[in-house]
């Protein structure tokens, strides 16, 4: 079987896509889960929590996205 020229580039991108994509959803997981256990011990403070969390899981996000956006590249842009 021949492999072509940029199936390295395509394997290492998908695998690179994968792990990112498990990172992010890790760390918004337990983000929420934590932002649960915190409401659930000071009620009062749910609004700021959730304020806070909304805010850490768009940071997430964008370096989620980010890391996609280099996996993408990696299989289009020949070095």
């Amino acid at each position: 079987m021949e492999l072509g020229p940029n199936s390295l580039a395509h394997f290492a991108a998908g695998i690179g896509a994968g792990l990112t994509v498990m990172g992010g959803a890790a760390g918004i997981g337990k983000l929420a889960a934590s932002a649960m256990d915190g409401t659930a011990r000071q009620p009062q403070s749910a609004n700021d929590i959730r304020t806070s969390m909304i805010i850490a899981a768009a940071l997430i996000e964008g370096a989620t996205f980010f890391g996609l956006a280099v996996c993408i590249l990696m299989v289009f842009l020949k070095a």
